[in-house]
Order: structure tokens, then C-alpha cells, then sequence
């Protein structure tokens, strides 16, 4: 891969500046790489936890809040809806007010909002905290990498510190479906994950050390108060759409997703200090990053998080038995994630996306007409194989992120891939779920039908992704 924008600002970073009014700005302490990349990695599998756990609770959540068929995909969507609507604010606001600051709100806020969705008693308000929940996420996830990139700034420590962080998310993907199914109460699940993350803060607030951008000039306010509504109205109308695309509040919601990303670009475009820089869509870096994330979702976590319900309820699996089943590929995908570090210099990061498009394109396939057939055994080859996709792609959409970006705005790239990755999960959810059961030979055949789709997606996004080369 040749240089990117990053290349050019490696050393651009700052620590913390304690001072009194009217003194010179003081350096702060050394970041401990140690401590920084375990505290992060800890909270961003705990936010994935967070994400994953209803995905083998779905009937028994569904059940227990009173939720028709056709409301389900909200039980889902409201965590992405809420990071796909501040990730890149979040990302932005880290960079500029402190990234120590921003993660330690971020994961405080995460475990007061899933305690709080363990009290709920409806559909709405469980949906109202999970998208609190996301908007939480959001914080400590782009948060998490610019505290990185700031804590080791060597590309080969940047390498190994990106392969461990993407590790935990799958790792936290993994783990939420195991430990939701292994504790009876669904409600005390949020419980504890809610508790870790308190503690995770609290260790934060001590351990890591403040980094923020060296630019000057105020939050792009304007630029928040246009790209979050923005996002809110379109992920609400994905969800919505499964009921009826021409229906009068989607097309609304539509139309004012267009006019709010408009006035996005305008302010971007004439503020001194945009939320995003535009012109890094001009580099293909930049823009296989958000391929990526956003064909991730689409293809990848749209079609895993409704298939442990697929199973509960067209083959009479338990909650463990579909989360056993799910471990299998997050599992893998975690222990692939940490060794891909050593395809660095061997293989460009967008060769390594195209791979794992791919493969999990492969391992879908492989798992057709396994539901109809009745048959868990048929699942586990393209569960091997689709895991090991996951987990080259976990490793190298964090890396592409930062790599892609200038070194003092590494929180807005991240942020920026994560954007598009969880519009995709929402678009994918609600893609998944419309097809699996609006197919008129039942639910096992929707379900192959939505494989078929999801592999058809990730060929496209490889395709897309190798086409995205940097020019030399």
C-alpha cells in the first residue's frame, strides 16, 4: 500500500495540556501502551457483548416486552441506530475535547444504560435504552483507537495493538451470545455486563493517559446537529422498510435523510474545523475502509445476528445450543484476528479484506440447506470457514482505519468506518429478517435465501474493495 495522508502527520499528536490560565501548556505523561490497550480492548468487547447478547435471547426477550414479529428488528437496531448516529460525533468531539475523556464518559454511560435496559418493560423503552446503549458504544469505541495510535506510535506497535483490538471485538461478539444463554434471567445478563463497565471506567479514569488533536478552533457543532439526525432518519427508515418501502413515513424519512446529509456537506465544507475532512474521499484508502465497514454489516453481522433465532425457532435449538453454534465462528474469527499480524508486509490490507469477503461468502454457501435438512452438522465447515473470514476482517478494518487518516484525526477515521459498518448492520438486520420471513416457503427457505444474498454481498464488497487502490 502507498503513503497515505497518515504518513504525513505521524507526529502531529498531543498528550494532555494541564496548565493555569496565561502558562505555557504543560506535556503530560508518558502513555502506557500496556495498560491503554488492555482497558480498551476490555471495554470494546464488553460494548460487543452489550450488541450481541439478544441475538440468542430474541424469543424470550420478544416474549417477555409483548413483541410482535413485525417490531422484532427494533430489538436488534436499537444499539447500531445509536452508533451509527454518534460514532463519527464521537470520534470527532474525542479527538478535539480528549480521547481519555470521551472513552471514560462513553464506558460510565454504557453501564448505566444496560442496567437500565434490564429494567425495562416494553418494547419501546427496552429499544430507547439500547439505543442509549449504542450512542455509549459509540463513545468508548472511537474513542479506543485514538487512544492507541497515541500509546504506540510505531507502525509495527500500531500493527500489533490494532490485530489485538480488532480481536476483541470478535471476541466480545463471541462471548455476549455465550453468556446471555448461560445466565437464565436475560434481564440480570445486562446486569453484569452494566457492572464491568462501570469498573472498566473507573480503571480508566487512572490508568490511561489523555491524548487530543493539535488543531485549533471549536467541535464542529453544526456538523453533529446535521449528520446525527441524519443518520437516525435513515437507519429508522431501514428498519421501518421491511413493512412496506413506499409507505408514506419511510419515504419521509428518506427525504430527510437526503436534505439533513446536504446540509452536512455544506457545513463541512465551510467550517475551519470539520467533523470529517471531505477530501479524504478523494483517497481510495480511505474509501476501502469505509467499503468495508459498511459491507461488514451489510453481509456479515446482518445475516449472524438473525440466524441463532432461525435455529431457536425452526429446530427447536436452546439459547446454549445456538450460542455454542455462534462460538464456533466468533471463536475462530478471535484466535485469526491475533495471528494476522503477520501478513503485514506480506499482503496489502485490501487484498486481506478481499480474502475475508470471500471466504465468508464461502462458508455461507457451504451452509445452505442446513436448516431444512434439520441438520446442526451441515453448519459447522462454512461456520470454519466464514470464521476465519471474520476474523481477517476484524483484524484489518481497524488497521485500514488509522492507516487511512491523518495520525492526529485516527479517532474520526475510526469513526468513520465504525459509521458505516453499523448503518450496514442495521440495513442487514433489517434486509435479513424482511427476507427470511416474508418468503412463501417458510422460514428455512427464507433463510437459505437471505445466505444467498449475504454471499452475493460480500463478493461485491471484495470486488469493490480490490478495485480501491491507492495510485502510485
Amino acid at each position: 500500500m502507498t503513503a497515505t495522508p497518515a504518513s504525513a502527520a505521524r507526529a502531529q499528536d498531543t498528550t494532555p495540556r494541564t496548565a493555569t490560565p496565561g502558562s505555557a501548556p504543560a506535556a503530560g505523561p508518558t502513555p502506557r501502551p500496556g495498560a491503554t490497550l488492555a482497558l480498551t480492548s476490555a471495554a470494546t468487547a464488553v460494548a460487543l457483548m452489550t450488541y450481541t447478547a439478544p441475538i440468542v435471547t430474541l424469543p424470550a426477550t420478544a416474549a417477555a416486552l409483548h413483541t410482535p414479529l413485525s417490531a422484532q428488528a427494533w430489538l436488534l437496531n436499537g444499539t447500531p441506530l445509536g452508533l451509527a448516529a454518534l460514532l463519527l460525533v464521537a470520534g470527532s468531539l474525542a479527538d478535539d475535547y480528549g480521547r481519555r475523556r470521551i472513552f471514560v464518559w462513553g464506558t460510565l454511560a454504557l453501564g448505566v444504560t444496560t442496567a437500565l435496559g434490564a429494567l425495562a418493560g416494553s418494547t419501546w423503552l427496552f429499544t430507547l435504552a439500547r439505543i442509549a446503549q449504542g450512542g455509549a458504544s459509540a463513545a468508548l469505541l472511537a474513542s479506543s483507537l485514538g487512544l492507541i495510535v497515541h500509546a504506540f506510535p510505531t507502525a509495527a506497535g500500531r500493527l500489533r495493538a490494532t490485530g489485538v483490538w480488532g480481536a476483541f471485538v470478535t471476541g466480545g461478539i463471541a462471548v455476549g451470545p455465550l453468556l446471555a444463554a448461560g445466565i437464565p434471567d436475560w434481564r440480570a445478563v445486562y446486569g453484569v455486563l452494566g457492572a464491568a463497565a462501570v469498573v472498566i471506567a473507573l480503571l480508566g479514569s487512572r490508568a490511561l493517559t489523555e491524548s487530543r488533536s493539535a488543531r485549533s478552533g471549536r467541535p464542529d457543532f453544526a456538523g453533529a446537529a446535521t449528520f446525527g439526525p441524519a443518520l437516525v432518519a435513515l437507519v429508522a427508515a431501514l428498519t421501518l422498510g421491511r413493512d412496506g418501502w413506499l409507505r408514506a413515513p419511510v419515504l419521509l424519512l428518506f427525504g430527510a435523510t437526503v436534505v439533513l446529509l446536504a446540509g452536512f456537506a455544506l457545513v463541512e465544507r465551510r467550517t475551519a474545523t470539520p467533523m470529517i475532512d471531505l477530501s479524504l474521499l478523494r483517497h481510495r484508502g480511505f474509501l476501502a475502509s469505509s467499503v468495508g465497514g459498511l459491507f461488514t454489516g451489510l453481509s456479515v453481522i446482518g445475516l449472524f445476528s438473525f440466524l441463532p433465532a432461525a435455529l431457536q425457532r425452526q429446530l427447536g435449538m436452546s439459547a446454549m445450543q445456538t450460542a455454542l453454534l455462534s462460538l464456533l465462528w466468533a471463536g475462530l474469527a478471535f484466535l485469526v484476528a491475533l495471528q494476522a499480524r503477520r501478513l503485514a508486509g506480506r499482503m496489502p490490507t485490501r487484498v486481506q479484506l478481499a480474502i475475508a469477503f470471500a471466504l465468508h461468502a464461502v462458508g455461507v454457501i457451504t451452509m445452505l440447506g442446513a436448516i431444512d435438512a434439520g441438520s446442526t452438522a451441515r453448519f459447522v465447515p462454512g461456520m470454519i470457514i466464514a470464521g476465519v473470514g471474520s476474523g481477517l476482517l476484524n483484524a484489518a478494518l481497524p488497521l485500514l482505519a488509522v492507516e487511512s487518516v491523518p495520525a492526529t484525526r485516527a479517532a474520526m477515521g475510526s469513526g468513520a468506518q465504525q459509521t458505516l459498518r453499523y448503518i450496514g448492520s442495521c440495513a442487514g438486520v433489517s434486509l435479513v429478517i424482511a427476507i427470511a420471513t416474508s418468503s412463501g416457503g417458510g422460514l428455512a427457505r427464507g433463510t437459505d435465501i437471505a445466505m444467498v444474498v449475504s454471499a452475493v454481498l460480500a463478493l461485491v464488497a471484495a470486488v469493490g474493495v480490490l478495485a480501491l487502490r491507492e495510485r502510485s
